[in-house]
């Protein structure tokens, strides 16, 4: 089975043979994005490494998007959205809904915290599991303030 990187450099050769030019930039960016990390870290293109940096652009790419819509511009933050919805088909799903709920609710039994000072606990103790790549922190923030007291 093909790695993530792979099947992105692949997707850049495949989207400038049908002459798409938005994808073919959009990935050839990302690919960038990877290889200047790798030099960064220097440390090889591993899945990591890969799945680190494209999270990393989205989540700038949706940070940009809040300001460009103060800023009445709706060209850029369809743009915007259009290159998240690109870069998101090489992301795994993230854990959302009964399940998250399910890790919130362990992670409190296992650290017993009781009050919002302890929320770094409970992160913590989500961020040791081995799906916390595909856990949504922001989620995780708001649901564990809603329990907490």
């Amino acid at each position: 089975m093909a790695t993530t990187y792979e099947t992105l450099r692949a997707d850049i050769i495949t989207a400038m043979k049908a002459r798409d030019s938005t994808t073919a930039t959009i990935l050839r960016t990302a690919d960038a994005a990877i290889q200047r990390a790798s030099m960064d870290t220097n440390q090889p293109v591993e899945e990591s490494l890969v799945l680190a940096t494209l999270r990393k652009s989205v989540k700038n790419l949706k940070d940009a998007n809040v300001e460009f819509e103060r800023g009445g511009r709706t060209d850029l933050v369809a743009a915007n959205d259009n290159e998240i919805a690109i870069l998101e088909k090489y992301l795994p799903q993230n854990i959302e809904g009964a399940q998250l709920e399910a890790l919130v609710a362990a992670a409190l039994a296992e650290t017993g915290a009781q009050s919002k000072k302890e929320m770094g606990k409970v992160i913590g103790a989500l961020k040791k599991l081995p799906e916390a790549d595909r856990i949504d922190f922001g989620a995780v923030s708001k649901l564990l303030q809603s329990k907490l007291t």
